[in-house]
């Protein structure tokens, strides 16, 4: 099935502000599992983009503006098709949960990044919840990345949050709540703490059920997920939020080795104290028709 996404998202003010230059993360790349039929890209007022590929490999546009404006649109439409992903096919067991998996020299060159811990934890929470999962090792699936996501899964209560940025994975831990990003960067500085690469996935979520209910994550959002390295496998896909993995569902735009390196949108503008109003997204997701030959 072809699917067609529109992705818009609007800033208000309450006067006509300038605009600084905005980076947008809004085009997926290629590949076996995801291919890109056609996209669109409007905004007003008018933008002059410059394109570039960064430090990921995601593609990224550059917009500025010279026109002053009380609201910032900007509308991404995308048609694209999910293929499956890759599985995690290769035995993980239970002795990694202490000793990690095993990257190559080569391999571990360049997965480095991912590696590293980036969550400060002077007193411990994230170890300690890691030595209650790691004792309950064997009643689970059998595979222990998809059993972490669904202990987080089974751990936290999804909650919407409209603020920008993401938790703390010892507040998200502590409040036993969060947003999917939230879900997300702790199973990821867990998954790292147990010696696996892991990084930050960002995109939108199709519900293939007739009843378009069978996820947990809110409709009409973008959602973010996780890449685990899995030697043998490679990049697996595992989205705690929903207790998915490698799923045709996950739609991907971008990945990072941080959250706020993955921002769909992320700008500046100049303008009186006070002048900002409110920001508003909506995600749209239906199946599109084939080009006719």
């Amino acid at each position: 099935m072809l699917l067609r996404i529109r992705h818009a998202t609007t800033y208000r003010y309450a006067q006509p502000v300038a605009f600084g230059p905005h980076r947008l993360m809004l085009r997926p790349r290629d590949s076996f599992d995801l291919r890109v039929f056609d996209t669109a890209l409007s905004i007003s007022p008018h933008a002059h983009l410059t394109w570039m590929h960064d430090a990921y490999g995601n593609p990224v546009a550059i917009a500025n503006f010279k026109a002053e404006a009380d609201t910032l649109e900007i509308v991404s439409i995308l048609t694209l098709q999910r293929f499956g992903s890759a599985l995690p096919r290769t035995e993980i067991k239970p002795g990694a949960a202490l000793t990690g998996v095993v990257y190559s020299e080569n391999e571990r060159a360049v997965l480095q990044p991912f590696l590293m811990l980036a969550s400060a934890d002077p007193d411990k929470h994230l170890d300690h919840w890691l030595a209650d999962f790691r004792a309950r090792i064997g009643q689970g699936s059998g595979h222990l990345l998809r059993d972490l996501a669904h202990a987080i899964h089974d751990a936290l209560s999804y909650a919407v949050r409209f603020d920008e940025g993401t938790q703390h994975p010892v507040d998200t831990l502590e409040s036993a709540s969060g947003s999917c990003r939230d879900y997300a960067w702790l199973f990821i500085e867990l998954a790292r703490r147990m010696g696996f690469a892991a990084r930050f996935v960002t995109g939108y979520i199709h519900d293939r059920s007739l009843e378009a209910s069978s996820l947990i994550s809110a409709v009409g959002l973008t959602h973010a997920w996780a890449d685990v390295f899995i030697p043998g496998d490679g990049w697996v896909e595992f989205d705690p939020t929903n207790d998915l993995v490698a799923d045709r569902q996950l739609l991907r735009v971008a990945v990072a080795r941080v959250p706020e390196d993955a921002s769909a949108v992320a700008g500046s503008f100049v303008g009186p104290a006070g002048s900002f109003l409110g920001l508003s997204v909506g995600v749209a997701i239906e199946p599109a028709q084939a080009a006719q030959p």
